[in-house]
């Protein structure tokens, strides 16, 4: 298939985890890609590139910090030289931090809304102008179960994740008379570096192997008892891509192995 050739999606945080993941299965339907995240760069690249290389996409990268709306901006000038604008968007750029709330550093509080919410918001409306002139559009954000249901010790994080979902809403009804959807995707949990560091903590707090650690963390949460991988994911922002999904809108949708059927 490629049933996305010339269309250009921009994916944030896509140089690991669920990111990169989604942007290769997006490649492997020959859009292009246009990357963003911290660490190696590199290695993500050629793994996207190598996706759809035969269909002919193009694949760049742009080192936004995504907690600043200047770069952010400076990024969507970038991708408006480069291909012309963004037509698919994907706002999975995240940071995580644990602790109670009276014990929560500030500035972690707004690191965290800033990257895992606020960039969606500069994003979206940097996206949009150019969406509309061609009346199609796909604005994916990554929530997370935690943007619907709530655990302890992520005071930033699910306030960010409901905040995304709430977002998502909004700017669904925003455009529900155009040919852009704007969705959101909860995953469970996903064995992504952020959720593998976790595991480490705890398995480390407790004393305990990390094998034990992991089978503990998805018995408190996840009914299947199984990870969603990115691959996973990265179909389903494939899905929301096609016109089976033209008039799914507004949607927060579960990819949780039941936790939030609970």
């Amino acid at each position: 298939m490629s049933f996305l050739k010339g269309k250009t999606a921009l994916v944030t945080g896509s140089t690991s985890g669920i990111g990169l993941g989604i942007a290769t299965e997006l490649a492997k339907q020959g859009a292009n890609i246009l990357m963003t995240g911290f660490g190696d760069v590199d290695a993500p690249r050629q793994q996207i590139a190598a996706a759809n290389t035969a269909l002919g996409g193009r694949v760049e990268y742009h080192g936004a910090d995504m907690s600043k709306p200047a770069e952010i901006e400076a990024m969507f000038k970038f991708a408006a030289e480069k291909f012309g604008g963004i037509d698919i968007l994907v706002n999975n750029a995240g940071i995580q931090f644990v602790s109670n709330i009276e014990d929560f550093p500030p500035e972690r509080w707004d690191a965290i809304i800033a990257i895992n919410l606020s960039s969606a918001f500069h994003t979206t409306r940097l996206a949009l102008p150019y969406m509309k002139q061609k009346n199609w559009g796909r604005i994916i954000n990554i929530a997370s179960a935690h943007g619907l249901v709530a655990s302890t010790g992520k005071v930033a994080y699910i306030a960010a994740k409901h905040g995304l979902v709430g977002l998502t809403k909004t700017v669904a009804l925003e455009t529900a008379t155009t040919g852009i959807t704007v969705n959101a995707i909860c995953p469970g949990w996903v064995l992504t570096p952020l959720v593998q560091k976790q595991i480490n903590e705890r398995a480390a707090r407790e004393n305990i192997p990390v094998a034990q650690a992991n089978k503990e963390l998805l018995q408190e949460k996840e009914p299947s008892l199984c990870f969603s991988t990115p691959e996973e994911l990265g179909g389903l922002a494939v899905f929301f891509c096609t016109p089976a999904a033209d008039n799914v809108r507004g949607v927060a949708w579960a990819h949780d192995g039941g936790w939030t059927a609970q």
